[in-house]
């Protein structure tokens, strides 16, 4: 067994789209089919150099992700935008393109849902019978998955308390999903909304999202892995999902990897965006783990519940929720008692060096974008209008769809 990466040392990243047909844009179940095209038979998984591309639990995404840890992510959008490049000429013998963004704008979840019906279908099986995964926190949710290493119970208590602090406001970068069948929600991160009530009959799955306080493997199988297994136990007679990928918390260890997984990040417009918002996090979580602002026991100290509510004011406004929370600011080293969550961004860029690090050439640009003009939610809504005409939200996810592989930040349409 290789030995365990140590914190910081590489970088995964995962990347999911819809696939829709080219003249409605409505989804595609035909995920099996873009991997047999490659493969020559139905499989799971498909190396492709740098990137992989794998199926999710229904037919119409499929999911890019780095081939195995990446130790720099320098490279890393080329290759994902050659691959999604790759898999759009695959699609177009099919009538079918790419869409970008966190949920389809029009998807009626409960009539078009299709499950991915080859290798592990008993598990994706068994997640539908217990939850009925035809509902949009099932079956229409895109994100992007950052995959951090750590190497014993020292690091792993750094780096899950450095992300359990920075979770509550990472929609204020990222939130994507504004609009549901065809209305806007008023909600800016309506998938997180609807990921955070998606297990509520079996409530230890999902929690609060926001991880609770643990710092060490030991305390998380405990307070964390057990109740949940013991929880879905009566649901589950095989023991089909208990494993540590049942948990679906914003942020989840993995240690069967030595690494802790981030869940809470819409996927953006195109590749670059991603990953310019991951590298701002990682630059934001080396300050964390550094203890530049606030140490391991500080950080922990703050309530499950505090952050949590802090999550589901950003989840509602983006950039614009209001954060009073005095305990938590000054995790930050914030000087004010009451900021909007845009303020701390703007906090939190101020205090590092973009120009350094993960992915430096193209990042500052971007993140300065998003501080500006806001998130992708945002932007989604000043392009179709408060009254979301369906002529205009066609065009808006037309200009977004064009944006993936054109490689080009969503500013508006015409």
């Amino acid at each position: 067994m290789p030995k365990p990466l140590s914190i910081f040392a590489a970088y995964g990243i995962e990347l999911e789209y819809m696939i829709v047909d080219r003249k409605h844009m409505n989804v595609m179940p035909i995920t099996d089919k873009v991997l047999h095209h490659v493969a020559g038979e139905y499989r799971n998984e498909i190396e492709q150099g740098e990137i992989a591309w794998s199926n999710e639990l229904v037919l119409h995404v499929i999911e890019t992700k780095t081939n195995g840890p990446a130790q720099s992510l320098l490279e890393t959008p080329d290759h994902f935008l050659k691959n999604i490049r790759h898999i759009q000429s695959i699609l177009d013998e099919m009538g079918a393109r790419l869409m970008p963004t966190a949920m389809h704008p029009w998807m009626n979840p409960f009539k078009e849902t299709q499950l991915w019906p080859h290798d592990s279908k008993e598990i994706y099986d068994t997640y539908n019978g217990i939850f009925n995964c035809q509902g949009h926190g099932w079956s229409n949710l895109q994100s992007m998955h950052i995959n951090l290493p750590f190497a014993n119970d020292k690091e792993f208590a750094l780096l899950h308390s450095a992300i359990r602090t920075i979770l509550p406001i990472l929609p204020a970068m990222a939130a994507s999903s504004p609009i549901v069948e065809g209305s806007s929600t008023g909600i800016m991160d309506t998938r997180l909304e609807a990921y955070r009530q998606n297990s509520k009959i079996i409530p230890s799955i999902t929690g609060l999202v926001v991880p609770e306080a643990v710092t060490s493997k030991k305390d998380y199988q405990r307070l964390i892995l057990k109740p949940m297994y013991k929880a879905i136990a009566p649901f589950d007679k095989e023991k089909i999902l208990q494993d540590e990928w049942l948990n679906s918390r914003g942020a989840i260890a993995r240690f069967d990897r030595n690494a802790i997984e981030i869940r809470v990040l819409d996927t953006q417009e195109t590749p670059a965006v991603d990953l310019a918002i991951a590298s701002f996090i990682i630059q934001i979580l080396k300050k964390l783990t550094e203890k530049s602002w606030s140490d391991v026991v500080e950080q922990n100290n703050l309530e499950t519940t505090a952050l949590s509510q802090i999550l589901n004011k950003v989840i509602i406004d983006a950039d614009q929720a209001v954060i009073d929370d005095r305990d938590y600011l000054q995790l930050f080293s914030f000087p004010d008692k009451k900021c909007s969550a845009q303020e701390l961004w703007q906090h939190c860029r101020e205090s590092v060096n973009l120009n350094t690090g993960e992915y430096a050439a193209a990042t500052t640009p971007i993140i300065e974008f998003i501080l500006k003009e806001g998130p992708l939610a945002r932007r989604i809504l000043n392009a179709t209008g408060k009254s979301v005409k369906k002529s205009r939200l066609h065009e808006t996810y037309r200009v977004l769809c064009d944006a993936l592989v054109d490689r080009e930040y969503f500013v508006g349409i015409d």
